[in-house]
């Protein structure tokens, strides 16, 4: 879940506190006396900044700025554990295994380990990183969801004022049958076009690849729009070649430009109310969960901090964090509809109508046999 910090920032001017040279090395900010140290900043400051040029040296200001807004985030999460913590529904052992399993099943064997050390990733880190997004999915569901309801109402209006959104331009079914030579990709075409659901089980056709796309002619590369052009339905493009891989499109259907009515576009509806609520949600239980917290950091995370003496470290803690661990909100997606409303949509729905809803007209990539 984006989480805004708008109201993180004015809640921690108020009460963040400063911590001079600690006592624990390595500590760089204490939440509710639990701490945050240095390598979880590196780690997180690493992974952020892969792609930053070898022998590229930041300033001391820069990195203090990085590390500041990663503290923000770290500083939220700690917050979050040591709620659900406090109710009980700390994430276990087994649902930490769990989640790693899963994640590793998508690895071949070994594969996942030696990822993890070509990357210089700590295992223990980033198992701790799991961990927290486990509970921030915790927190959500177990404890800000249960309190947040859509009416029907609100799913009108959202549909009526977002109509835009719902209309759906014409789209096309397309077969990309894809193969090493000419002639393959040939002959898997005419079997496919005789039956879409063939079976290219032959030896020298288990090369060839098969995959349906449904998307707008918008979203298909400049390539195969050109290619498509004047192909009617059943027929097939030319051969289309990209270094030692050669391919051809079957046009299968065309859908014609549609509005999505309020009952279709009811999902859409209810995923963009429930995560602007949801974020709002977050927000006000970030405002108070600071007013009970007792959150300090390092004054060397500070802007200016080997210029200030000690005196002044308290005021620009409270000043100058903010700052830094400000952080970009997001807007959410789309939201709910119901019934009565088709004649609401205007003809300049379709002439402002944008890119089509992510669920409904996202390319849908089914394999054919024989891939």
């Amino acid at each position: 879940m984006k989480k805004s910090v708008l109201a993180f920032l004015a809640a921690m001017a108020l009460f963040m506190g400063c911590q001079g040279e600690s006592k624990d090395l390595g500590v760089v900010a204490r939440v509710n006396d639990r701490p945050i140290y240095l390598s979880q900043l590196e780690y997180q400051h690493d992974l952020l900044h892969l792609d930053r040029a070898a022998g590229v040296v930041p300033t001391v200001a820069l990195l203090r700025k990085e590390y500041g807004e990663i503290l923000g985030d770290l500083i939220v999460q700690e917050l979050v554990l040591q709620d659900i913590e406090a109710r009980g529904l700390e994430v276990t052992d087994q649902e930490l295994k769990d989640a790693e399993d899963l994640i590793r099943a998508d690895y071949p064997d070994g594969a996942f380990e030696q990822v993890l050390i070509e990357e210089y990733i700590d295992l223990n880190s980033w198992r701790r990183q799991l961990k927290y997004k486990l509970a921030l999915d915790k927190f959500t569901q177990l404890v800000l969801r249960p309190h947040i309801k859509i009416d029907y109402k609100e799913a009108q209006d959202y549909y009526r004022k977002h109509i835009a959104e719902f209309y759906l331009p014409e789209r096309i079914k397309i077969l990309v049958v894809n193969g090493p030579s000419k002639e393959l990709v040939n002959r898997a075409v005419q079997i496919l076009q005789r039956d879409n659901n063939a079976t290219l089980d032959s030896e020298d056709l288990k090369q060839v690849s098969a995959r349906e796309i449904v998307a707008s002619r918008e979203r298909l590369s400049e390539q195969w729009q050109k290619a498509l052009l004047g192909v009617g339905q059943g027929q097939a493009t030319r051969i289309l070649s990209d270094e030692n891989r050669f391919e051809r499109l079957v046009l299968l259907e065309r859908h014609p430009a549609r509005l999505l009515d309020p009952s279709q576009a009811y999902p859409l509806v209810e995923e963009a109310l429930l995560d602007h609520k949801l974020q709002k949600a977050f927000e006000d239980w970030l405002a108070r969960a600071l007013e009970d917290a007792v959150v300090s950091i390092s004054e060397q995370l500070l802007p200016g901090a080997e210029e200030a003496d000690p005196g002044q470290a308290q005021g620009q803690a409270q000043e100058q964090v903010p700052d830094q661990v400000r952080e970009e909100v997001q807007e959410g997606p789309r939201e709910p509809a119901l019934e009565e409303l088709q004649e609401q949509a205007p003809e300049q729905a379709q002439e402002q109508a944008q890119e089509p809803p992510p669920g409904e007209v996202q390319d849908e990539s089914n394999a054919a046999p024989g891939q």
